[in-house]
């Protein structure tokens, strides 16, 4: 999420409306102390006419209830109220272009700092507007640099957790090689991103690491997959060895802020022919489609 020095959405905290430069939490919220809360991020698309729209909300708002269920905490609103809240956001936040929406939800303020869940608390509910800016057509064209580092973070990945603290170690490890990704290996085999899924291409077959506790089950997960058999282009979802990732014709990442995008230097080697590939290609093609078609589904409801 990009956004200017100041840049101040109306933003909504546990039933108000107010600048994000004057929201404020206690110090003792669980989300604060221990991270103890869960995140979503919505994309939303400009339309032509009318309001941007948030894509893939209902998947959005599946995980959001699976995330919030394993680490028991009840979820605030039902998928209506959800959606009801996102409109508000976008209404208060009038402006051009694609944005995001931040959901996060808190286990609440507790009493006292205990590591136990304290009894009778309320959850803490944020949601913000953000500005969104995709990889440019030259970006896209050139393709990504991304280096790999070993995964050392905890056996919950399939968690949207706001602890995030492996997580950003890896952006930043990216960052200070210049890259636009790392990509995690553990026990010799590909997991994901720092903030991204992976995948790889070999012999025209497009492979997805194991949908687990290891990854994140990014929403492009299952539409790539349903993108995938559309364009007619084999799928795999296995285990990806370190020496299929390195010897990869294609390499891709998936994400609400990157859609899908093509990696074509892997740790300062060229991936394939060192140009995204003609599977990218199909993907991402694909992917332009399908927001047109569920946009179309949108219309009525947009009026």
């Amino acid at each position: 999420m990009s956004q200017s020095d100041d840049f101040d959405p109306t933003v909504y905290l546990n039933g108000a409306w107010g600048p994000l430069s004057e929201a404020r939490i206690p110090v003792l919220d669980r989300g604060f102390i221990f991270g103890d809360g869960v995140y979503e991020v919505v994309p939303l698309y400009a339309q032509a006419a009318g309001p941007r729209l948030p894509f893939r909300l209902k998947q959005h708002l599946a995980r959001l209830e699976r995330s919030l269920g394993k680490i028991r905490i009840g979820n605030p609103f039902d998928g209506a109220g959800w959606r009801a809240l996102i409109d508000r956001v976008v209404a208060e936040n009038p402006g051009e272009g694609d944005a995001l929406v931040y959901i996060q939800v808190t286990r609440g303020v507790a009493k006292r700092r205990g590591h136990a869940f304290p009894a009778g608390i309320t959850p803490t509910v944020f949601v913000m507007l953000g500005k969104l800016a995709f990889p440019s057509p030259a970006e896209r064209a050139q393709g990504a640099v991304a280096v790999t580092a070993e995964d050392k973070r905890w056996l919950h990945c399939d968690i949207k957790s706001t602890s995030l603290l492996g997580n950003v170690l890896m952006a930043q490890h990216a960052a200070e090689h210049d890259a636009l990704e790392t990509i995690q290996l553990r026990d010799g085999l590909l997991t994901e991103g720092s903030s991204s899924n992976v995948w790889i291409v070999k012999q025209g077959v497009l492979l997805g690491a194991p949908r687990g506790p290891r990854i994140l089950e990014g929403i492009r997960y299952s539409l790539i997959e349903t993108l995938a058999q559309d364009a007619g282009i084999a799928f795999e979802e296995r285990d990806i060895s370190e020496a299929e990732l390195r010897s990869a014709d294609e390499i891709m990442i998936s994400s609400a802020t990157k859609e899908v995008m093509p990696v074509t230097t892997l740790d300062g080697a060229r991936v394939g022919d060192g140009r995204p590939g003609p599977v990218y290609a199909a993907l991402y093609e694909a992917y332009q489609r399908a927001k047109t078609r569920e946009f179309a589904d949108e219309a009525p409801r947009a009026k």
